[in-house]
This record gives structure tokens, C-alpha cells and sequence, in this order.
């Protein structure tokens, strides 16, 4: 693994206990400037997850608990004639951050929810012909809750194609839950994570991620998969062009966190699963046959030979 990332993991781990896997995918989506949908169950540590992350990069970061009445402008911000001088000023909303944690993002209206589209894809805020870049990194970490359904509002396909990961935490293990226990009867339980790092420190990170090689045999695979997905009988909506080029960027910045500068056919494998899944809508028999899209995927890329495998051939 790579330095800097152990030592971003480990301030992160200080509060979050025995989830090694999903931290490390979150941080891979972070240094290639990708978001995340965190979905889950209610008490498994999704905030508290975005909130270590934040603390641990000198960033800002700004959190926006997204109700049916929540409205656009608390999110993109708002132009307001200043009385002194009877322009228009922008008061910034809660997107202009480097860090913005989306809590419960299923709950908010379709008009809120569809204000982050032109936020998470270009990285900007248009207000009244006006275009506010924001600072880089940016990142969305958005928590929902898969269970509940009442008073919710079901993300439309085109703001799913925006995140780059979906994961899902799950329970700890025995053992990890007795460990929170434990550290959960300190007061400062979840305060003690401090910055370990700068956000040039993170710039930088993602521009040596960028530089990771990807092989043309693997680019190639990258391809074969989405393809599969597209002409399978299994799916209604296959992946999009975006979904390539998604997977593409989160293979570098995996083997990168691995601390390798090229891509294997296992990092491609790693977070083909996060980030291809919530991309796909099944067809009815997918759904009889797999019941979600993660299964489903795991048997269309099963059809699909690796790099190493046609070598082997």
C-alpha cells in the first residue's frame, strides 16, 4: 500500500473499526475526483465514515441533512441585492466546500436533488448567469438508507451515472463491534481524528494516480465488461460510455492505493463491482434470476476472459 495512503487509513481507522475495505474505497474514489453513495443501514457508521475523512484532510468541509423541504438554493447558494452598493452578491450554500456530505439524499425533493447534477459533474455553480467554480478536491459523499421508503424520493438514473462508487459498509464483525464497544465509552470517541494531511497533499496524490498506466489489454477488458453489460439479456440499461471511462479512472487510482503504477486485471475486478453495479437497471429476468444488480454484474463478467486468461490460453 501506498505511505501517505497507510497513513490517511490509519487516522481514519482511529474511529472507524474493522472496515478496511470500505475506506480504502472511499479514498480511491477521492483521488480520482470521483463521489460516493454510501447505502445502508441506519447505525453502521456511513457519517461518521465522511466525517473522519473530512477531519483528516486540512479541507473544508460542510454537511447538509437533505429533507423534502430543503431547498435548491441551500445547496448551490443564492444571489441577494447587497444594500450598500444594490448589486447582486452570491452567498455561498453548502456545496461550496471541499468535503460535502449529502446525509440521507433520498429524502430530499427531486428539484434539490437535481441541483447537484451540474455540482458533481462539472464542478461549478451557475446562479443568475453567473459561474462559481469550486475548489478542487471537491467530492460528494452522499448516505442513504435502503430500507425505509416512506417520505423518500428514489434517485433518478442520470444522478446515479454522477457517483462514482455506490458501496455498502454492512455490520461489523463480533470482534470489531466488542473493540467499539469499548472505545465508545471514551467521551472524545470519534473526536481524536486530526488533519495528517494538506489538500495539496491530496492534489498531489491525484495527479501521481492519474499518472498510473493502464495497458491496452486492460483497457480493452475495461471495455469487454461494459460491452457485456450492454447485449446481456439480463439487463434493460446497460453502462454508459461514463461507466467506462469511470472504471478506467478507478483501476488507476486503486493500484495506485496498492501502491503499483500500472493496472492489473484485479484492480479492474476490485471496484468493478462499485462502481459498475448501480449503473445498470435488469431486465425482468435478470431480476427473477439475481434479484440485485451486483449479482447479476458478477455473472455477465464472468463471460468476459481477463488478460490473464487469454495469455493462459
Amino acid at each position: 500500500m501506498n505511505e501517505k495512503v497507510r497513513l490517511l487509513t490509519e487516522n481514519i481507522e482511529k474511529v472507524i473499526v474493522g472496515k478496511t475495505d470500505s475506506v480504502l474505497r472511499i479514498i480511491t474514489a477521492m483521488l480520482c475526483g470521483g463521489h460516493v453513495l454510501i447505502e445502508d443501514v441506519p447505525g453502521v457508521g456511513k457519517t461518521q465514515m465522511v466525517s473522519a475523512l473530512a477531519r483528516s484532510v486540512d479541507g473544508k468541509f460542510n454537511r447538509i441533512q437533505l429533507t423534502p423541504d430543503v431547498m435548491p438554493s441551500d445547496i448551490v447558494g443564492f444571489s441577494m441585492v447587497d444594500s450598500a452598493t444594490h448589486d447582486l452578491t452570491y452567498k455561498e450554500g453548502a456545496a461550496m466546500c471541499n468535503f460535502l456530505l449529502a446525509d440521507e439524499i433520498n429524502r430530499a425533493s427531486p428539484k434539490s436533488q437535481s441541483s447537484l447534477l451540474e455540482v458533481m459533474e462539472e464542478r461549478q455553480i451557475s446562479v443568475d448567469g453567473v459561474t462559481h467554480v469550486l475548489p478542487r478536491p471537491f467530492m460528494v459523499l452522499a448516505t442513504q438508507n435502503p430500507v425505509e421508503t416512506y417520505g423518500t424520493y428514489h434517485l433518478p438514473e442520470a444522478q446515479m451515472d454522477r457517483f462514482l462508487m455506490k458501496i455498502s459498509m454492512g455490520y461489523p464483525t463480533y470482534d470489531a463491534e466488542l473493540d467499539i464497544m469499548s472505545r465508545a465509552e471514551a467521551s472524545d470517541f470519534g473526536k481524536n481524528v486530526e488533519a495528517v494531511m494538506s489538500l495539496d497533499d491530496i492534489t498531489a496524490l491525484m495527479n501521481y494516480a492519474e499518472q498510473v498506466t493502464a495497458a491496452p489489454n486492460v483497457r480493452r477488458y475495461i471495455l469487454s465488461i461494459v460491452t457485456a453489460t450492454r447485449n446481456s439479456d439480463l439487463v434493460k440499461l446497460g453502462v454508459s460510455p461514463r461507466g467506462s471511462i469511470a472504471l478506467l479512472k478507478a483501476a488507476k487510482a486503486y493500484a495506485f492505493v496498492m501502491g503499483r503504477g500500472y493496472v492489473t486485471p484485479d484492480d479492474v475486478k476490485a471496484v468493478m463491482s462499485d462502481v459498475l453495479a448501480h449503473r445498470l437497471m435488469l431486465s425482468p429476468k435478470g431480476k427473477s434470476a439475481f434479484g440485485n444488480e451486483r449479482a447479476a454484474l458478477a455473472e455477465i463478467a464472468m463471460t468476459v476472459k481477463s488478460p490473464d486468461e487469454i495469455a493462459a490460453e
